[in-house]
């Protein structure tokens, strides 16, 4: 197979597929979700025997349990996936939502629309549930889909696709408008990144390595956070108990997630009464602690010493890094300089501080007496996401069904004319 020839041919199918979209109504769009949903409950036993394959495949390659722990797709997952449509169904179709109309001093009516992006490239790993929820989330947006999974899950996403694939046909959409990539050749990838004629924008999701490739080299837009470098800040009026289980679930509550807390930051009036029983706490946990030079001298000889680059490094991990900083402005002053600007908080009672906050840290969740692990499209009643982006495009934090459309303007006249 010739890569340069097949991805122009899955290009030119998926733009005539999303003009086919574009136009789609509700009733229909959410007549191919359900469908779709009940393939994958009546082929269960299919996409087990597909997922034990490529599961037995990257067992014997030698590919680590993180990794494994992501490709398996359970009885329970499989379910998930389905449920997960039929929610995505239930949402309301932004498409065609028109809003902020205005009369202008000319008679003519100013508005805009909601209308899709076009065709939306994901590139993603390991997890083959990806494939269910991005091919849910742009279709319901008017979208057509070109995904490319990770190789290690190839007769995972293939066995999903042909649901997915049922699912348009029964609605009478085409099949073309969920494409997931029939091969494994990297270089699909770079073709991918590049298909400027075809693609509108791309949503990287995967490993740091994956997404700084695909921004360095994408000449199509790209929807991407690199980092989830999250900080809390408990400031000098923090009622003592929220902060202690702010601190506590953003860090603790999962290790391995972009939301997660990284850094604590700690006002100097209130760190010696707040840290000590957040640090034995943190030690109950398994948490590796390392702080700045009056965090040391607090916490003893337990807190090793902090570098420049850990108050840079997102962890993934039961490692967090504590700074003891002297006001407000030192903590928006770090958060803005080693941050990666996608979700911090604040825990304090005054009002003016918390406004301060919001106003000044520039991050794409910016909270207020709650946890960082809240920044997620789910919580955020979005129902599904399709990624998170931190950068100051139209979509940023996470990205849903309005996060997948833009707007035009509308113009609405009675034979108005421009004098």
């Amino acid at each position: 197979m010739d890569i340069t020839d097949y991805m122009q041919q899955v290009g030119r199918a998926a733009r005539a597929a999303s003009r086919v979209l574009a136009r789609a109504d509700s009733g229909c769009k959410n007549q191919a979700l359900l469908a779709m949903a009940d393939a994958i409950e009546r082929d269960r036993a299919k996409l087990a025997a597909a997922n034990r394959q490529d599961v037995d495949a990257a067992r014997a390659a030698g590919l680590d349990a993180a990794l494994l722990d992501r490709l398996t797709v359970s009885d329970a997952g499989i379910t998930a996936m389905a449920e997960g449509l039929r929610q995505v169904a239930a949402l309301p179709d932004p498409v065609g939502e028109m809003s902020d109309f205005t009369y202008r001093p000319s008679g003519i009516q100013l508005g805009k629309m909601r209308v899709p992006l076009g065709v939306v490239g994901i590139i993603y790993e390991a997890r083959p549930n990806v494939t269910a929820d991005a091919a849910a989330l742009c279709l319901k947006s008017g979208n057509a889909a070109i995904l490319r999974g990770g190789s290690e899950a190839f007769h995972s996403n293939q066995a999903i696709a042909a649901c997915v694939h049922e699912g348009l046909r029964a609605a009478g959409l085409p099949a073309e408008a969920v494409q997931v990539l029939e091969t494994t050749d990297r270089s699909a990838v770079g073709a991918l990144i590049t298909m400027t004629e075809y693609v509108d924008v791309l949503v990287p999701r995967g490993g740091k390595g994956l997404i700084a490739r695909i921004s360095a080299e994408a000449r199509v837009p790209v929807i991407k956070h690199l980092d989830g470098n999250c900080h809390v800040y408990i400031d000098e009026r923090a009622n003592p108990a929220h902060a202690h289980a702010i601190a506590i679930n953003a860090k603790t509550q999962r290790y391995g997630t972009c939301n997660t807390m990284e850094t604590l930051l700690v006002h100097h009036a209130v760190a010696a009464d707040i840290l000590p029983r957040l640090a034995a706490a943190y030690g109950e946990k398994g948490v590796a602690l390392r702080g700045c030079e009056r965090t040391r001298a607090l916490l003893g000889a337990g807190v090793s010493a902090a570098s420049e680059e850990d108050w840079f490094t997102e962890y993934l991990a039961p490692i967090l890094a504590i700074r003891i900083v002297d006001d407000l402005d030192q903590a928006i002053e770090h958060i803005n300089h080693y941050g990666s600007h996608h979700t911090d908080a604040i825990v304090t009672e005054d009002y003016s501080r918390a406004r301060r906050f919001l106003r000044e840290v520039d991050s794409s969740s910016v909270m207020v007496n709650a946890s960082t692990r809240f920044a997620d499209g789910f919580e955020y009643g979005l129902g599904a996401e399709i990624g998170i982006s931190t950068d100051k495009i139209h979509a940023r934090g996470p990205v849903g069904l309005v996060g997948l459309t833009s707007q035009k303007w509308v113009v609405l006249g009675d034979g108005q004319v421009r004098q």
